[in-house]
């Protein structure tokens, strides 16, 4: 049971934590944690050796009874940090994790926005999405929109669902078995943690849904800069592609769109091949490709690419639909 009596009645019995990573956020933490409602039971404050001290901060200034304030000794990073939150809501009993930064860019008012697709068994893991809004669109930098739409078609193809938008969006919530069939300890633990998360939800097939949210900026600048991170998260979700397509399409099953792949692959491929080959011995005895040498190449790329395209169609409609949380 609760120990806020005035708890919204649709919550009532659902135990659900709110685990807040903290970094460099003193000035913004107490507004955040004073904010959360009283349909979360337990809030999970954890300092990831945090230089301003925020977790004692907390402790000396907070007295909402449901705050726990956990450490770490060292510096990890913001993913590690949810994680220890995890896992310590899952110790504890928890049903639902909503993970809530200490900035001060999420609204804890939204909380019920994220908790009620999972209760209503729409949904094992939901994900905010700022882009919804025109208006709140337009507020975002410029730069920062290139950045997080250029991420997240890249996170599309690396994780599978190509209808979340928005994926370095820390404002989520899981189902509690689902987050326990989840590695943790192969999770990223830094700012690749939510796009990590996608991938790794994706493995085990549950069902991600998108709640609109406002743009909130703060005047602290932000500590993930999309475009300087591009790099980086080019790398990691190219992997993560890799893994994705050998689990989905030749580990744990095969079928034509497997066969499509393989065959597009190979087409395509040699066709480029042939036509490299033809073009360099071209130039080497000054004469034009011949147009069978044209069409030998062409030809395979035509229809690689038919087969790729068919593929992609295929991964595109083949996302989660069934909640996996409801058949734990």
């Amino acid at each position: 049971m609760s120990e806020h009596p005035h708890r919204e009645v649709e919550f009532a019995g659902c135990r659900i934590a709110a685990v807040v990573p903290c970094f460099a956020v003193r000035d913004q933490v107490l507004g955040v944690l004073e904010a959360i409602g009283p349909e979360v039971d337990r809030i999970y404050v954890v300092d990831d050796a945090c230089p301003q001290k925020t977790g004692l901060f907390v402790e000396e200034n907070c007295r909402d009874p449901r705050v726990t304030v956990l450490r770490h000794e060292g510096n990890r990073g913001v993913g590690a940090a949810v994680l220890t939150g995890y896992r310590q809501a899952l110790a504890d009993g928890a049903e639902v994790l909503v993970k809530i930064d200490g900035d001060g860019q999420m609204n804890p008012a939204l909380v019920t926005r994220f908790v009620r697709p999972i209760l209503a068994g729409d949904a094992d893991y939901t994900k905010g999405n700022r882009f919804f809004n025109i208006e709140d669109v337009r507020q975002m930098p410029w730069l920062r929109f290139a950045g997080n739409a250029v991420l997240s078609f890249i996170s599309k193809l690396a994780s599978g669902y190509w209808d979340v938008f928005d994926p370095n969006n820390g404002f989520t919530a899981i189902h509690a078995r689902v987050a326990a069939l989840l590695p943790f300890d192969k999770i990223s633990e830094g700012y690749f943690f939510e796009s990590d998360m996608l991938f790794r939800l994706n493995t085990i097939r549950a069902v991600v849904v998108e709640v609109p949210i406002e743009a909130r900026y703060t005047d602290e600048p932000s500590s993930l800069s999309p475009l300087g991170v591009l790099p980086m998260f080019f790398a990691r979700h190219s992997v993560n592609f890799v893994k994705r397509i050998f689990y989905n399409y030749f580990l744990r099953s095969f079928s034509i769109a497997s066969v499509n792949l393989v065959f597009g692959g190979f087409l395509v491929m040699a066709g480029i091949s042939w036509g490299a080959y033809a073009w360099v011995r071209g130039m080497e005895q000054g004469q034009f490709a011949s147009s069978g040498q044209v069409t030998l190449a062409s030809l395979p790329i035509i229809v690689g690419t038919q087969l790729l395209l068919a593929f992609l169609a295929h991964d595109m409609s083949s996302a989660p639909r069934v909640p996996l949380h409801g058949r734990l």
